[in-house]
């Protein structure tokens, strides 16, 4: 039976290190308070409007304003959950919080789409007048406020899965502002009133595709997937070139956040080489190259036999 030592390298337990990313995670709050209170604000004036002027069009647009406020509602609990310590229930924390913001706002991104493709096609078969210049109005200013909210959240777009979501949600928004104002004036030129049913379906059919994106990677992070960029491959066969690494196995790599890998192995040692040694070089590779800054590595001084390395 092999004999295994285990070393749990992680970058996060210096406390340098650890508070560095809350000056970041500061510095975007504010930003997102002043969009979430321009987007929820918006948004109230935009439903009204909808009512009145009786357009589709500017009602699917209300509705990417919503999920742009709630995206953004999200995005701060997730940003300020995500500062708090780990506790003797979650060992890990709050990080998974922006997956499950990330995941709840596609769901309900889906749910408005599928809601306003019914509802365009009822509008097809019957299309209702639709007051434009009211329609017009609203969609610039949603476009200004769409722009504003943009600048607000470009820099922290970078930052994590959720606030990338809440950045895409509001870039998505800008488009549907512009297609309800080239509606609105394409309507007054014409006086065809299918074009506001047209409009919206455009607009959901086009966000679409990027709401399965946004739900694929908040899925792929919760199952515990690869990071998007690493390859587990290439990570084996930079861990076997190592001297003195005599096998590699059980080895996993996933994320606890976005901006956040974790790795762990069983790793056979050659005889001779020094274990944490070896620990210590292997650390320091997958660190530099990989960007991995936790890794779990089991030293296994002899080969393992039978099932006694495994993990449970």
């Amino acid at each position: 039976m092999g004999h295994g030592h285990g070393h749990d390298h992680d970058q996060d337990h210096d406390h340098g290190h650890d508070h560095q990313h809350v000056p970041a995670d500061i510095r975007h709050e504010r930003p997102l308070w002043i969009a979430l209170g321009l987007t929820a604000g918006f948004l109230l004036v935009e439903l009204f409007v909808a009512w009145l002027a009786n357009s589709l069009a500017l009602l699917s647009d209300a509705a990417h304003m919503a999920t742009d406020t709630l995206a953004l509602g999200i995005a701060l609990v997730a940003v300020r959950l995500a500062r708090r310590p780990p506790d003797a229930h979650r060992s890990y924390g709050y990080g998974r919080m922006e997956a499950l913001g990330a995941l709840c706002n596609g769901v309900l991104l889906l749910a408005v789409a599928a809601w306003i493709l019914v509802e365009a096609f009822e509008r097809f078969r019957s299309p209702p007048p639709v007051a434009t210049g009211a329609m017009m109005l609203v969609a610039a200013l949603g476009l200004a406020v769409n722009l504003l909210a943009m600048r607000l959240l470009h820099a922290a777009a970078g930052e994590s899965l959720n606030l990338r979501g809440a950045y895409l949600e509001v870039w998505a928004d800008m488009i549907g502002s512009i297609a309800v104002l080239v509606a609105g004036a394409l309507i007054r030129w014409t006086g065809w009133y299918w074009i506001d049913a047209a409009t919206a379906v455009a607009v959901g059919l086009w966000v679409l595709p990027r709401t399965l994106r946004l739900a694929g990677a908040a899925v792929h992070l919760l199952l515990e997937g690869v990071p998007r960029g690493l390859s587990l491959d290439e990570v084996r066969a930079a861990l076997l070139a190592v001297d003195g690494v005599a096998g590699v196995h059980d080895l996993h790599v996933w994320s606890l956040t976005s901006t956040r890998p974790l790795l762990s192995a069983h790793v056979a040692v050659a005889a001779g080489r020094d274990a944490d040694a070896l620990c210590r070089d292997l650390g320091a590779l997958l660190r530099e190259r990989f960007g991995i800054a936790h890794t779990t590595l089991q030293m296994e001084t002899a080969a393992c036999q039978g099932h006694g390395c495994d993990p449970p």
